[in-house]
């Protein structure tokens, strides 16, 4: 099985991969970022709601910057506006058969000013607002829908949080080579948004990119092809 795995994750690392192409927030379509196009644009590069990302590929290292936003990635200069509960549809290219794995959704405060200027660098700010793993001990994963078209994948924005500028990290891990770290693969990338409606309500138990992660969380480091349960990596959901 080992061996079929390599070979696979080997596959993996020459086929596509993917990233959050478009999205629909507060009723509007988004296009994000396009890595293969934008930074080509010159002077008519489109300003986007999404942060930059360097291509299709994964982050590694669980330990450096850029497992928050992907490589490289600079704020972006906009926000979709959306209301407090409601929710926000994503679409990814299509995800490979072979990359089975969680899909983990955190949000983070932004200066009153806005996000645009503003990164999280090292500070605990991420509270996480969905998450799917493994169904039991069976090949379904968070990600299987992402297999198919049209690739779609929704989270809520919590009904509670107070009204303003929020950084959303939304990622795929996939796991098809996590057996021995590093191995595990991250996909993150992000968005801002401009949440309006809602509480009073400061999330807490917040963390950090890096720092949430540890190569030896049992969520980075699993044998995806043995019939075991898996374990989120990260704190837990928040709810209101």
């Amino acid at each position: 099985m080992k061996v079929l795995a390599t070979l696979l994750a080997s596959v993996g690392l020459v086929a596509a991969h993917g990233y959050v192409d478009n999205a629909t927030i507060g009723g509007q379509y988004y296009q994000f970022y396009q890595p293969y196009m934008d930074p080509y644009m010159g002077n008519n590069k489109p300003q986007r709601v999404s942060r930059s990302i360097p291509g299709n590929g994964p982050v590694e290292n669980v330990d450096s910057i850029d497992v928050q936003c992907n490589a490289g990635s600079v704020p972006a200069p906009l926000h979709a506006p959306a209301a407090a509960g409601s929710t926000v549809t994503l679409h990814w290219t299509l995800w490979p058969d072979s990359h089975m794995g969680p899909v983990i959704t955190y949000m983070a405060r932004c200066p009153d000013s806005g996000c645009q200027n503003w990164s999280p660098g090292t500070s605990a700010v991420w509270f996480k607002i969905k998450q799917g793993g493994r169904e039991g001990t069976s090949n379904n994963w968070a990600a299987t829908p992402l297999m198919k078209s049209p690739a779609t994948y929704q989270y809520t924005i919590p009904s509670c949080i107070r009204p303003g500028y929020y950084l959303v990290r939304h990622e795929i891990i996939a796991l098809h080579a996590a057996w021995a770290y590093p191995g595990a693969q991250f996909y993150p990338g992000c968005h801002q948004l401009q949440v309006t409606g809602g509480g009073s309500t400061n999330p807490t138990n917040l963390v950090s990119f890096p720092g949430a992660y540890k190569s030896t969380d049992p969520g980075v480091t699993y044998d995806a092809y043995k019939a075991q349960a898996y374990t989120i990596p990260g704190p837990a959901v928040f709810t209101c």
